[in-house]
């Protein structure tokens, strides 16, 4: 009883005349202009606020919170109208989270939530063993980070948790960017392992303060841990924008016989140089801007039996995909001169707003444009432990596409 005269009390917040269809099929952002900005003004809201979703009929949608000074207004955390957004919602949710990591992964090193995969918008964690490195992006996540602390304690209760909130989405959302720990000592390195077809494991050291997102490219490991079917026997392996050398020492362990990283980071290229030690094999380092790197490669006479091409998201908005794909295609012809006959290019793109059969279509082109023939092998998505929700397309992101290349 108490519950329901909690969530009874909550104000409402009522959206405009149809505008509840997408929501009905499973979204669970409110975006502000479809909100009966009439009925419940959006300036009666405190950022990170509670509310009741309700259609223009006065039907019950869900449990939500609210941002009044974004374009994504109210972000749905509960489709129930009998339970509160609180410490054991939020528990129940975690639990279900590490239950699927926990299926398919062989050790304790993942992305533990992916936000609203995962039915926490606004959330995410990573594991790196005894540590869990997060991020919260929402002011609505930002209200409830004590919540969300104490249900991690219930589920998991590992030695150290850090919050690596430095993500421009903090700014949308009105929150500063700062690295927190939540309780433990911040580590100065993160230690990852990832594992093989074949059982073997590898091991990979990160930066944790000065390392990109939250330590780790979870989202990959899949694509990296199959390279080894598509390699030439004895390949030069090329890894562009390598960050630590994941893509290019996990190909050392698959039988290259030479890897070389290219990035603009030098702390980066040094964990690379690191991690490729630890596995007996001495990584080329060339740091620099990828393109102009490549450009120097292909002037210099290089070629590879195999060029892996990972770059940041050159797409972050919708106005940009015509520039970031004209990126793309640069970058892919780069590559693509680099690459010895029956060469592989594995070609990823990370940009949402950039649909898989584009990124193909660029890649025909970039090949066309070098006289070059592109079989495709393989399409690679993101990783399990990145789920994706069905009815948000904005949980897939990852393309990652296997090429045969050869001469015309």
């Amino acid at each position: 009883m108490k519950s329901a005269s909690l969530i009874h009390s909550l104000p409402e917040l009522r959206l405009r005349h149809g505008e509840d269809r997408r929501l009905r099929a499973g979204h669970l952002w409110i975006f502000s202009n479809e909100v009966d900005i009439k009925k419940t003004p959006l300036t009666f809201f405190n950022p990170g606020d509670q509310v009741r979703v309700v259609s223009d009929r006065g039907h019950l949608l869900g449990l939500a919170y609210v941002n009044p000074a974004t374009l994504i207004a109210a972000r749905i955390i509960s489709r129930e109208g009998t339970r509160p957004i609180d410490r054991k919602l939020i528990a129940k949710r975690l639990q279900s989270a590490l239950a699927l990591r926990e299926r398919f992964a062989h050790t304790p090193h993942y992305r533990w939530v992916f936000g609203e995969a995962d039915g926490l918008p606004g959330l995410v964690l990573d594991r790196y063993g005894d540590v869990i490195v997060g991020q919260i992006a929402t002011q609505g996540m930002e209200r409830l980070r004590p919540e969300v602390e104490a249900a991690i304690r219930d589920i998991l209760n590992p030695t150290i948790l850090v919050w690596k909130n430095d993500t421009g989405a903090r700014t949308l959302e009105g929150l500063p960017k700062v690295v927190e720990v939540a309780w433990g000592q911040a580590p100065a390195e993160l230690e990852v392992i990832e594992t093989l077809p074949d059982g073997r494991e590898l091991n990979f050291s990160v930066a944790l303060a000065a390392g990109q997102k939250t330590g780790w490219f979870y989202d990959q490991t899949f694509n990296r841990s199959v390279i080894g079917r598509f390699l030439p026997s004895g390949a030069r392996v090329l890894d562009v924008c390598s960050y630590a050398g994941g893509w290019a020492v996990t190909a050392a362990a698959a039988g290259a016989i030479e890897i070389s990283c290219v990035d603009s980071s030098a702390p980066a290229l040094e964990h690379a140089a690191l991690n490729g030690a630890s596995f007996g094999c001495t990584p080329i380092l060339h740091r620099g801007d990828a393109f102009e790197v490549l450009s120097k490669l292909a002037i210099a006479g290089e070629r590879y039996d195999a060029v892996i091409i990972d770059p940041p998201a050159f797409i972050k908005r919708r106005k940009e995909i015509p520039q970031g794909q004209a990126a793309y295609r640069k970058l892919n012809q780069l590559a693509l001169r680099l690459l010895n006959d029956d060469g592989l290019l594995v070609s990823c793109s990370c940009s949402q707003h950039l649909a898989a059969e584009d990124l193909l279509a660029t890649i025909q082109s970039a090949a066309r444009h070098v006289d070059r023939f592109v079989q495709l092998l393989y399409q690679g998505g993101q990783s399990p432990d990145h789920p994706i929700h069905p009815a948000i397309s904005e949980t897939r992101y990852l393309k990652a596409f296997f090429c045969r290349v050869t001469h015309t």
